[in-house]
């Protein structure tokens, strides 16, 4: 298969001819750019990486089914996201609730007989319908569904009320960091002239070799000399009489040659010991600091300690140095100095991690990146801890590892290799910007592409487990009303004494049965504004919330069905058969 820039690798196979520059964040998680070449141990690529530069022969040598992307969907397959906490209790609630009142409903005709009061059927059924928690029960859909509308409306698709629900409960934040905590792209930060070498020189210089370079990395460093140090934009059509070196992946650098004594008026760049001269041509190149010194040593130059102490610096530091040289002439080139290319952390980070920090939430970003580069964006993005060289296989042990110990994991990510994960965490969130692999995986899609958004997410989870509280707390003080009202009215007739617990006065025991399962049917409906629009948010402890329920909702669920069955009773009164 002939592969050329711009275009995506079909398979996994080895490189036979030539040699490119291939982007394989996707793969990797690592934002640098690779050199693939064929033979050695650099010629092996990964279906769907991009080339950026030049033009290789691959030859797909995977076998069927055991592709890179074939062990991606092995490893989503094999995941499986566990039930929320939450999720557990209410169920266990539930079915216990159901199962309790189901027992007292089918032994209470028994006893009711052996007391010479036996129930007809359709008042056995009334008391199953009013006491079995069907108010919640029907409630629990509206309340899902609420909660994904609501992220809708931030941008956010959510695939079930399930993924929504889990947020709410998140414990450890997992975030990549290609694409998701930076822009995904190396940008120029600074440029860090040698010695005798202004750094407007420098600027002026990197700027003129990188007005033909097409990549963001080239692109930002013409930005960056423009709004950095105040230069002029160029343009390409000043320089008709200059020769642009493309960027090769063979040659690892690229610039210009400009004709000095057909440009003079282009303001060619002053870079000492030769500035201002006109005749001759004046070559500006750029690119992988080893790649341009041998350029520099080729021509009888020499790369002074300083621009190698640069380096070294700026790669110690997880950076990417870009060394610049020029050269005038027949005179020996220069090094001028060296463009700090690094990760951009998305702006607002840091303030929105340390909002995530006060909610409790533990933030780890994963990449694939060596471990200096790793903790550099770490520290400058404000996470809490970070895993460095990480395998797809590695993300999913730390997913297992937080939810072996009872932790809720919610996972960011926008690579193919970021799949498995997603699909392990309980809230996999995708980013829109992402590949396919990793928006099918997740049960969350960002269309912003902004990872902080699960801030918002989680307070939306929040609300949404606030709210189901609520109406459950609700649900069950309104079948404490609902026993006043039918089991009175079931054994009054024969034991007058029980008309002592008739305290809401109703009219007659069929009206009083009438009147339970009616309210019961509107509660359900009264309610449905109340689970749509949703509980207020306050960030407090369990304690505090749980008072708050009972005070509010419990106390209103004993108060109100008193309230409501009491009137349907009066409406009854007036109806003839009813009463």
């Amino acid at each position: 298969m002939v592969v050329e820039a711009g275009q995506i690798v079909p398979g996994d196979g080895d490189v036979v001819q030539g040699v490119a520059s291939v982007d394989e964040s996707a793969i990797t998680g690592e934002s640098a750019p690779v050199i693939r070449e064929s033979g050695g141990d650099r010629s092996a690529v990964t279906g769907g990486t991009k080339v950026l530069s030049d033009r290789i022969v691959v030859r797909i040598a995977s076998e069927p089914g055991k592709s890179f992307i074939d062990r991606m969907i092995a490893l989503v397959e094999g995941a499986a996201r566990q039930k929320t906490p939450n999720e557990i209790a209410l169920t266990i609630l539930l079915a216990a609730l159901t199962v309790v009142f189901l027992i007292a409903v089918v032994t209470l005709q028994p006893m009711a007989t052996f007391a010479g009061a036996p129930q007809p059927t359709v008042v056995l059924v009334a008391l199953i319908v009013a006491l079995i928690p069907t108010t919640i029960g029907a409630l629990l859909s509206a309340i899902g569904i609420a909660g994904m509308d609501r992220l809708v409306q931030r941008n956010v698709l959510a695939m079930s009320g399930r993924a929504v629900e889990a947020a709410g409960d998140v414990d450890t934040l997992l975030l990549d960091k290609t694409g998701t905590i930076t822009l995904g792209n190396r940008r120029a930060a600074a440029f860090r002239p040698a010695a005798g070498v202004t750094v407007e020189e420098l600027a002026d210089a990197a700027q003129l070799s990188s007005l033909a370079d097409e990549t963001p990395e080239g692109r930002s460093i013409v930005v960056l000399a423009k709004t950095g140090y105040g230069l002029r934009a160029r343009a390409r059509g000043e320089l008709a009489h200059a020769t642009w070196v493309r960027f090769s992946a063979r040659t690892r650098m690229s610039g210009v040659d400009l004709d000095e004594s057909r440009d003079a008026g282009a303001s060619a760049p002053s870079t000492g010991g030769g500035a201002g001269r006109t005749g001759g041509v004046h070559s500006v190149r750029k690119g992988a600091a080893g790649s341009v010194a041998g350029w520099v040593t080729e021509h009888g130059g020499t790369v002074g300690r300083d621009v190698t102490e640069l380096v070294d610096g700026i790669s110690a530091a997880g950076g990417t140095p870009l060394l610049v040289a020029s050269r005038t002439g027949d005179a020996a080139p220069r090094a001028l100095g060296v463009i700090h290319l690094k990760d951009v952390v998305k702006e607002g980070l840091r303030e929105r991690f340390e909002e995530l920090r006060r909610m409790g939430i533990r933030t780890v970003m994963i990449t694939g990146d060596n471990p200096l580069t790793a903790r550099a964006i770490a520290r400058e993005a404000g996470v809490d801890d970070f895993l460095a060289e990480a395998t797809p296989e590695d993300k999913m042990a730390l997913i297992k590892q937080e939810q072996a110990g009872g932790k809720l994991v919610a996972m960011t990510g926008d690579g193919t290799n970021d799949a498995p994960a997603l699909a392990q965490a309980d809230v996999g969130v995708a980013m829109n910007t992402g590949t396919m692999a990793a928006k099918e995986a997740g049960n969350m899609v960002d269309l912003d592409s902004d990872p902080t958004k699960l801030i918002e997410i989680v307070q939306i989870g929040k609300q949404l487990l606030i709210t189901r509280g609520a109406l459950t707390t609700l649900s069950i003080a309104n079948d404490v009303a609902k026993y006043f009202a039918i089991i009175p009215a079931m054994f009054a007739a024969v034991h007058p004494g029980l008309g002592r617990l008739n305290i809401m006065q109703l009219h007659s025991p069929t009206s009083a049965i009438t009147s339970a399962v009616v309210f019961n049917a509107l509660v359900i409906v009264g309610l449905v504004p109340l689970a749509l629009r949703g509980v207020k948010y306050r960030p407090s402890d369990a304690g505090a919330l749980l008072r708050r329920n009972l005070g509010v909702y419990g106390l209103g669920g004993l108060v109100v069905p008193f309230i409501g069955i009491k009137a349907i009773d009066l409406i009854i009164q007036f109806v003839p058969g009813l009463s």
